[in-house]
């Protein structure tokens, strides 16, 4: 069962067009995976149309709201298009099907560092890094902080750490008070968003902080 979701906050700027690229196709991700933020946003669209219409029209009765809608989609200018077909990936040997908010998403080729692999997505947000990190079963990320925030959204398989155990869809936002070192419990796929690097934060593995940006 999904644990972790995106504050009302999130979910309601999301609704309303006013997140980034990166945290908006994150939304969509784990909206298209959860019933519980489904009706969420459903309330907050619903509340957005109604304030979008404005006073001036009376769209309290459900036949006057279904008429609104279907005057819309009588739109000449809407056309059905068949839906492009799934984009499958393969890493160290496996197949994820990738959800549809990634279908036009430009992916870099895979930058691997033992059992971790990671691409970038080609979201042009800035400072904001969008990945994708594959983690091979019983691979882990080395115990970090982080300099800024970090989210990782899981698309499939397990993972687990000092906090708790995740399955796919868990929205999981961490910043600087949070320090962890996530361990594949199952070879996992996950979309992460950063926008500074991790901080390594025990033993040899600190070292690697100055590359801390090339992970996530």
């Amino acid at each position: 069962m999904i644990k972790y979701h995106p504050s009302e906050h999130i979910l309601q700027s999301y609704v309303q067009g006013e997140l980034c690229a990166s945290l908006s196709i994150a939304v969509s991700m784990h909206v298209a995976m959860c019933p519980q933020c489904q009706q969420l946003t459903s309330q907050f669209e619903t509340s957005c149309a109604h304030s979008f219409v404005g006073e001036d029209i009376d769209i309290q009765g459900d036949e006057n709201w279904d008429d609104l809608i279907a005057q819309i989609t009588e739109d000449t200018m809407f056309s059905d298009q068949a839906s492009p077909a799934p984009l499958e990936i393969e890493v160290k040997g496996e197949q994820f099907v990738l959800p549809s908010s990634l279908q036009n998403v430009g992916l870099s080729g895979w930058l691997k560092l033992g059992k971790l692999s990671r691409s970038r997505l080609n979201l042009g947000d800035g400072k904001l890094h969008a990945s994708l990190l594959h983690i091979e079963k019983g691979g882990s990320v080395p115990q970090h902080t982080h300099k800024g925030f970090e989210l990782t959204l899981l698309l499939s398989g397990t993972f687990k750490d000092e906090m708790d155990s995740y399955v796919p869809g868990d929205f999981i936002m961490l910043d600087g008070s949070h320090e962890h070192s996530p361990i594949a419990t199952e070879s996992c796929l996950c979309f992460t968003l950063a926008d500074d690097a991790l901080h390594f934060s025990q033993g040899l593995s600190q070292l690697f902080n100055p590359i801390g940006k090339l992970i996530y």
